[in-house]
């Protein structure tokens, strides 16, 4: 017995004008359009930032140097530690995250070589989980570890103005930004980008990776792709609902 899927978007309803289509797509969440109207998979109601990629994208520029630089460091061991540069257009109130590089597994003294050279005058924020003493450093403090390879760490842990910490809203004043067009990233960083997909809340947790799960025979065109990246693997999350 043959199988035959046939592949449609909304752009393929033929019976809507093209000014019909548009209101449909326009009533959607802008970051559900894709997935709505054209079939592109996307992850679930858990995302941190629900927006969409193209509104916060955009292409690399030579830095003015008079604008505000700062690196960021987020510790990590089997989950990837990850750093990034942000640059601030002071006039336009437009922050560019302009790199970003993540590692598994990898000591201070290992990720201080990828970083330095973004500029060994960039200072870098981190967050209070760096005061902690581990036993790899022999009870230095991880950021004096990165300070003692050379990073330029900032003297005190990243914080607000009045010196609370909170996650939550950093977030939210992150996904502000991202709404009003205050908040940019180069195209090519490609790890930032696929952490921003993965981004969730909700208490989800990756369950498996089901391979080549996007192709003809599933219903999706040879070479989809999103973002110029190809459309392979499926990631599936779960979360624990408790007993009934």
């Amino acid at each position: 017995m043959s199988r035959h899927v046939t592949f449609m978007t909304i752009d393929d309803a033929a019976h809507y004008s093209a000014q019909e289509r548009a209101a449909i797509v326009a009533a959607y969440p802008e970051h559900e359009r894709e997935a709505r109207a054209r079939g592109i998979p996307v992850l679930g109601s858990g995302r941190i930032f629900p927006v969409a990629e193209a509104l916060i994208v955009c292409e690399p520029f030579r830095l003015p140097r008079y604008w505000p630089r700062i690196g960021a460091l987020d510790f990590g061991w089997d989950h990837p530690s990850a750093a990034v540069e942000l640059a601030w257009d002071t006039e336009a109130d437009v922050v560019y995250v302009t790199k970003a590089a993540r590692a598994s597994q990898q000591t201070p003294a290992m990720q201080t070589l990828t970083l330095r050279p973004w500029g060994e005058w960039l200072p870098f924020a981190w967050p209070r989980d760096g005061r902690r003493e581990t036993l790899e450093g022999a009870g230095v403090a991880l950021a004096k570890q990165y300070a003692a390879h050379g990073l330029n760490m900032l003297s005190r842990h990243a914080q607000f103005a009045d010196g609370s910490v909170s996650v939550e809203a950093g977030l939210m004043e992150m996904l502000d930004r991202m709404q009003s067009g205050r908040f940019k990233v180069f195209s090519t960083l490609t790890d930032w980008f696929e952490e921003f997909r993965l981004y969730q809340r909700q208490g989800f947790r990756m369950f498996r990776i089901v391979q080549d799960a996007f192709g003809p025979s599933t219903g999706y065109p040879e070479g989809s792709a999103v973002n110029g990246i190809p459309l392979r693997d499926q990631v599936v999350f779960e979360r624990d609902l408790g007993a009934d």
